[in-house]
């Protein structure tokens, strides 16, 4: 038992916003009381306690990761050694931490529980591998299936019902969480060398198959199923010079549904090429002000190294052509696909420029904080450990006004950013770190310090800067046990997976034996990824 006290409490999702009162945890949980002897106590005077940070999207496990790794050793050899002691694994940080590393850095910003969005079925066994040695942290994932021929092949046929059925086979089949969308009928379009720009026209392959019905298929499906978290999206011409457009119609397509917009700082361009690029913020964000069905993360920018990782194989070629850095490609069966490109972005870049002040546009003009959630699209924007470089430049309007004016002139004609005298509160900081998030995935225990809720809590000494303020938590509890102090990790724990299981009929599998065995390396039987291959399996329920 442990009792938090005296520190200024943020707890938006009960409508706490900075109150002095205790917090009191038994058996892993928040509850209202604890008493008796053995209670141990935290003072946290002169300190404010969040909820555990909860990231909607990221990108820690899995094959495309370490395709990454093995693609940019001078990015590891450049990356922070953690020193071997008896409690900590020997690992590196930098721009694709390894997996413990993973846990240890997240934990040490206060955050508790993530989302991996991008996962090929074909591979999730791999994924869950690698899950599995991140601590710390609880876990979900986004399961592909925009690109997925199966699925695409009854579409064409109008057996949407039939579709349905093997959505959920699918998820289940990966342990999966929730269904990711990825520039859909682009990456099956790309085995044929082309691409998916324009939403009404048929995908490669295909007479009937359109991206605008791939999206609004998936979207009643995931809906139908009842699953916790929407149809999680990134939209067709990523990063692309006047994909505004695709980005609004795409949101007309989802209208009566909900859905997640992923990253939607790539997807927030007007102009009709690179030298014409500029912001389109304000508009995207007054279309999603009005529309509540929808909520999304910034895929906020960072000047500095990243790598960008994406099944979107179109965009990550026409990336290697833009940039001359070095690419790898590869074709997922017939699921996705993956890309890889190294890159660095800089503020002299007029590109670059625009793409950092539309991220944080989004995040300001955006009105409500419970649909818009900081990130990153760890490690593509920037790497998850930099969170607190945005916190700072979202709390405090002279810090970011001084950024903007260190910009290239061109760039500050093509933004609004300095315009924008907006400054997040604290409380709107544990909703965009924290209970916006969980809410979004339908996580009930998370992102709240409520009876009931995961005894996950971050607690930061009150700090004017505020960049330093949240990179360096005093105290951060996971499960009701300290697991950083000062900086340190002190204990190290297992999370836990979270996954559905969406109902389906069983003779689905009937269907779906014979075209593995025409079209599938893998046999039917080694497909679906065993109980036994996901840690601390939570099983929550669809509905």
């Amino acid at each position: 038992m442990l009792r938090i006290t005296g520190g200024r409490v943020y707890d938006p999702a009960n409508g706490i916003h900075g109150e002095v009162k205790d917090v009191c945890i038994s058996d892993g949980r928040i509850v209202a009381e604890v008493e008796g002897t053995g209670v141990r106590t935290i003072d946290a005077s002169g300190m404010v306690v969040f909820p555990g940070g909860v990231d909607v999207h990221t990108h820690v496990a899995g094959a495309a990761l370490n395709f990454a790794r093995a693609m940019t050793p001078e990015n590891q050899r450049e990356a922070v050694k953690f020193i071997h002691s008896p409690e900590l694994r020997a690992g590196i940080g930098g721009i694709t931490p390894t997996t413990f590393a993973t846990g240890y850095l997240y934990a040490g910003l206060g955050y508790t529980t993530v989302n991996e969005a991008a996962v090929p079925i074909l591979s999730a066994r791999h994924t869950h591998e690698e899950l599995r040695d991140t601590p710390i942290v609880d876990k979900s994932c986004c399961v592909l299936m925009a690109n997925n021929e199966l699925v695409l092949d009854l579409l064409e046929e109008g057996e949407t019902e039939r579709a349905k059925q093997v959505v959920a086979w699918l998820i289940w089949a990966a342990k999966g969480y929730g269904v990711k969308a990825v520039n859909p009928g682009g990456v099956a379009a790309w085995k044929w060398g082309k691409d998916a720009k324009i939403l009404s026209e048929p995908v490669e392959g295909y007479s009937k198959v359109t991206p605008a019905k791939i999206i609004a298929s998936l979207a009643a499906i995931v809906n139908d199923l009842q699953l916790p978290h929407p149809l999680h999206i990134h939209c067709n011409n990523l990063g692309a010079p006047g994909n505004i457009s695709t980005t609004l119609e795409t949101m007309k397509l989802l209208e009566g549904y909900r859905a997640h917009m992923a990253h939607l700082q790539f997807h927030a361009y007007g102009g009709d090429g690179w030298n014409s690029l500029r912001s389109e913020a304000a508009t995207l964000a007054e279309y999603f002000n009005a529309h509540p069905n929808l909520t999304a993360d910034a895929g906020a920018i960072l000047f500095g190294n990243s790598v960008t990782i994406t099944a979107d194989g179109p965009w990550q070629h026409l990336l290697y052509q833009l940039t001359g850095h070095k690419w790898g490609n590869l074709d997922v069966e017939n699921e996705t696909g993956c890309g890889i490109v190294p890159y660095v972005y800089k503020g002299s870049n007029l590109v670059n420029a625009v793409q950092w002040a539309v991220g944080l546009e989004l995040l300001l003009l955006i009105n409500d904080p419970w649909r818009i959630f900081l990130t990153t699209d760890h490690p593509n924007g920037a790497c998850f450990w930099r969170y607190p470089e945005i916190i700072h430049l979202l709390m405090d309007v002279d810090f970011r006004r001084e950024r903007v004016r260190k910009l290239p002139a061109k760039a500050l004609k093509r933004i609004v950013l300095g315009d924008l005298d907006r400054e997040y509160t604290l409380s709107e900081i544990a909703v965009i770190t924290s209970a916006g998030p969980a809410r979004a995935l339908g996580l009930s225990r998370k992102g709240h310090l409520g009876p009931g809720a995961d005894a996950d809590v971050a607690i930061y000494n009150e700090n004017p800067d505020r960049e330093l303020m949240f990179r360096y938590p005093r105290y951060v509890l996971k499960g009701g046990q300290v697991v950083v102090e000062e900086g340190a990790i002190r204990k190290v724990v297992d999370g836990r997976e979270f996954i559905v299981h969406p109902s389906f009929d069983e003779n689905i599998e009937e269907y779906l034996r014979p075209l593995f065995e025409q079209y599938y390396t893998m046999s039917f039987d080694n497909y679906p990824v065993e109980m036994h291959r996901v840690e601390g399996a939570d099983i929550r329920e669809c509905g």
